[in-house]
């Protein structure tokens, strides 16, 4: 039996942690104690080495180029954080040489993603791909700064583009996995088969329990009784942390008491340092902390949780949003963008309270939920105690991995159907034997 699980994304880098990577690794690992033997491949982007563990996961690299004339380091830079169309051959060598492989499962589109799908058509195996961060709900204004570094470059790389067959991964794949049901939505619209379903991100909800919030707050010298004010994503405009940074200046005004603590790699390192302008001329210099993006078997994240009293995702776009199902293991009140994925997975008022970021009075809006939570303990403590028992009832990794095992026989099903008709249609017909005379 072919056991081997190869799960493919675009970067795969312990300093540049993100949900993608999260939900990846915890995947592995249900599938390892399940008895299958998952490996992570992917490109050396962001990365200085070539093999590694993590939590027991291998993970293999390959070298990489962006097929591109006049990519300067800076534009090779930017691609790597955010949305590069890569080209490794050497990727797709080795994808056809992994022994034992059960199923190839990608996490990327584009020129890689259609390479595990042409290594998969090739070897006659399941292709499954995921989609986690949105493909047909993306805003044109963040798609423009995805692609900005490669206009006006000339593209050499088309040619593997159509070998690959990239532009139809979507319709060819066994199985496509939404993380979002926005996501999935549009999918439905746009897609002409019914291989399309929903997987949401999971969550290991007794680990959040853990956490020492006290010392987290020590270490960085953040009053016991201040009110703290969290977001842990990547420094990006996606995510939108600007808006938040404007909206705390806001309840500063009647609490300064109040902190903000924003965590996460800075994937646009322009968009940070116009963070930083914002914290200095509004005068929070004190008052907002700016840590590096932390792995999720770092403790401080265990810690980082615990140590706030209420935590913002304040999102421009966001297909679904693990950091909720964290925040909720952890016990924490949510305020969130009333958009994409995170319209289905909040319920306001109950699980979370929503905020209009859309709308010209965003900053103010989101103040007036951040006030109404810092002068009301007995909502956080609903809020805390009703999301905590929506992770616990509906996103726990065990439970997801079930989901999936189930959508990956599906995959491996379409497969054979797949193969069986093509070997029909092959089949010379058998002629007639013809009669003798008398």
């Amino acid at each position: 039996m072919n056991k081997a699980i190869i799960h493919v994304p675009r970067r795969f880098v312990s300093h540049e942690w993100g949900g993608t990577e999260t939900v990846i690794t915890e995947i592995s690992r249900q599938q390892q104690r399940a008895g299958f033997q998952p490996k992570i491949v992917t490109s050396m982007a962001l990365a200085d080495c070539r093999t590694e563990a993590v939590h027991g996961i291998p993970v293999q690299r390959h070298s990489y180029c962006y097929p591109f004339l006049g990519l300067s380091p800076a534009d090779k830079a930017a691609l790597d954080k955010k949305g590069g169309n890569l080209l490794s051959l050497p990727l797709f060598a080795g994808l056809m040489k992994e022994p034992g492989v059960r199923l190839f499962h990608a996490h990327s589109l584009k020129r890689l993603g259609g390479s595990v799908a042409t290594a998969a058509r090739l070897r006659k195996k399941p292709f499954v791909v995921s989609l986690h961060g949105g493909v047909f709900d993306v805003p044109k204004a963040e798609l423009g700064t995805m692609t900005k570094p490669i206009e006006g470059k000339f593209e050499w790389g088309r040619l593997f583009g159509a070998l690959f067959r990239s532009r139809r991964i979507l319709d060819e794949a066994d199985m496509v996995i939404c993380v979002g049901r926005s996501e999935l939505d549009a999918a439905k619209k746009k897609l002409a088969h019914d291989r399309i379903a929903y997987l949401p991100n999971g969550v290991d909800t007794e680990k959040f329990t853990q956490g020492d919030g006290a010392a987290f707050r020590a270490r960085h010298g953040i009053p016991a009784d201040a009110f703290v004010v969290m977001n842990i994503s990547r420094i990006d405009s996606q995510k939108n942390q600007l808006l938040l940074v404007e909206a705390f200046a806001q309840v500063r005004q009647t609490n300064s008491r109040a902190r903000l603590v924003l965590i996460g790699p800075e994937t646009q390192p322009e968009y940070g340092a116009r963070v930083r302008e914002a914290i200095a001329a509004l005068g929070l210099q004190g008052a907002v902390l700016i840590l590096p993006g932390l792995r999720n078997d770092d403790p401080e994240l265990l810690d980082a949780y615990h140590a706030c009293d209420t935590f913002v995702l304040p999102s421009m776009h966001e297909p679904f949003g693990i950091v909720v199902l964290e925040a909720w293991s952890a016990g924490k009140p949510v305020i969130a963008s009333r958009i994409g994925g995170l319209k289905h997975l909040i319920t306001d008022e109950r699980t979370g309270l929503f905020f209009d970021v859309e709308s010209d009075a965003a900053s103010g809006h989101l103040a007036r939920q951040l006030r109404r939570l810092s002068g009301d303990a007995s909502l956080r403590q609903a809020l805390s105690r009703n999301g905590r028992q929506e992770a616990v009832s509906h996103y726990d990794w065990q439970r997801i991995h079930a989901m999936q095992e189930e959508l990956y026989k599906q995959a491996e099903e379409h497969l054979e159907r797949r193969l069986s008709s093509t070997c029909r249609k092959q089949t010379p017909p058998v002629p007639a034997t013809p009669k003798l005379p008398a």
